[in-house]
């Protein structure tokens, strides 16, 4: 039986896609979207990044509805602040495991919480509405280049605890 669930926790429907990326110079500046990005061992060169677990922050795309109408607005990526934006791949699926994006391989460490910073970009309410969707931070394991419409797929060169 513990078997058929590690099988069945390895399978994927499909390989993800790298939506958009997003850089900021500075803790509180704005974010910018940029077509790819060279990621170090620190995070995204040119981002305000955090080493360690914390260095990239990843969301997926089809949380953005979700957000939008518990938020009672539109929402961008530039609101959610994260570093990547994904579809087509569940990373809570993915948890303690690692993803390969482009050259680079990052290992998915825990959920991201919202900031304070969305309250102000999404209006009262808006920290609340991203709870529960504020996507994941990675550690990287492989520095490299990540560009816009690289695939993202489970690394499967590395058995990761899933028990978590």
């Amino acid at each position: 039986m513990k078997g058929e669930l590690a099988a069945m926790m390895a399978r994927h429907a499909r390989v993800g896609r790298l939506d958009w990326i997003g850089v900021r110079s500075d803790r509180r500046a704005d974010v910018c979207a940029v077509d790819s990005a060279e990621v170090a061992l620190g995070g995204l060169l040119d981002d305000h990044s955090r080493a360690g677990k914390r260095a990239v922050t990843l969301i997926q795309s089809e949380h953005l509805p979700v957000i939008e109408a518990l938020a009672g607005r539109p929402v961008t990526f530039f609101d959610l602040r994260r570093n990547l934006v994904v579809s087509g791949l569940n990373l809570a699926a993915l948890r303690k495991a690692r993803v390969q994006i482009g050259q680079v391989v990052l290992e998915i460490e825990g959920p991201c919480p919202p900031c304070s910073r969305m309250e102000e970009s999404n209006g009262i309410g808006g920290y609340n509405a991203v709870r529960g969707h504020g996507g994941w931070y990675a550690s990287v394991v492989t520095p490299g280049l990540v560009a816009v419409g690289d695939a993202v797929t489970p690394d499967t060169r590395q058995t990761a605890d899933h028990s978590s």
